[in-house]
């Protein structure tokens, strides 16, 4: 079967809303046994904090725990260094414009890139390809960056590695290409809820290439949970907990 449908499959079950309602289904499916109350009341509160941002604050500093800001008044400077932007998927088709565009995490990531590169005056790169979920996909996501990057920013990029299906595969296919154009150290840029993950790839398969390796996160929130409103349900707050469930299940599958 292809890996990609299986995917697929498997994150619809997984990632909430869809898991805490099979928890209710199941306590009515039990209705007339023991413990289907408590079952039912389980998954309604599953359901409820599932969707709050102060579950996903809480669940990213305890499952996930990515490293802290990059402050580039503490970077200290020489080495020949490389902003790495990695992608986070592509629409194919944006009406608006006529053409394929950026799914608003690589759009982020692209954006705080290249800022970056502007501040520090270093070079702009970018990690990605096909993934295993893009279905009926022809481009990959660094032929759409490149030319969103030069069409909305006025910028190229220096790098643009293509054939990368997945984080795993974004280090260990960049690295040497970054190694062999002469650079010593790598920013990476992407979201805090997957850094951790990406860092463990790219910092696995520097191996012999000498690299040094400097986490640059973006999309923290460090308004806690203390208000009323972060213990209610919300758009953001249920895709900060899918986005962590999504990284936990990453991890243990290692891609």
């Amino acid at each position: 079967m292809d890996f990609g449908l299986v995917k697929t499959l498997v994150l619809i079950v997984l990632l909430p809303p869809v898991t805490p309602m099979l928890v209710i289904v199941a306590a009515w499916c039990l209705r007339r046994r023991r413990g289907a109350g408590a079952l039912f009341g389980l998954g309604l509160a599953l359901l409820w904090f599932s969707a709050t941002d102060a579950a996903g604050q809480w669940l990213t500093q305890q499952v996930l725990a990515p490293p802290s800001a990059l402050r580039l008044a503490n970077l200290p400077r020489g080495p020949k260094t490389a902003i790495l932007v990695l992608g986070g998927g592509i629409r194919r088709h944006v009406p608006e414009y006529d053409a394929a565009g950026l799914q608003p995490l690589t759009q982020e990531r692209l954006t705080y890139g290249i800022w970056l590169a502007r501040q520090t005056g270093d070079a702009l790169a970018f990690s990605g390809g096909i993934g295993w979920a893009a279905r009926d996909q022809t481009l990959s996501e660094a032929e759409v960056v490149s030319r969103v990057a030069k069409e909305q920013y006025g910028i190229a990029l220096a790098l643009a590695e293509s054939t990368s299906r997945d984080t795993r595969e974004n280090a260990q296919n960049t690295l040497p290409l970054l190694t062999r154009a002469g650079f010593q150290r790598v920013i990476l840029v992407t979201h805090d809820l997957h850094m951790p993950r990406a860092l463990r790839a790219f910092k696995s398969a520097v191996g012999a290439e000498s690299l040094e390796i400097v986490p640059a996160p973006l999309g923290m929130n460090e308004r806690g949970y203390n208000a009323l409103t972060d213990w209610c349900p919300s758009d953001a707050g249920l895709r900060r907990v899918r986005y962590v469930v999504y990284e936990a299940l990453a991890r243990l599958t290692g891609r």
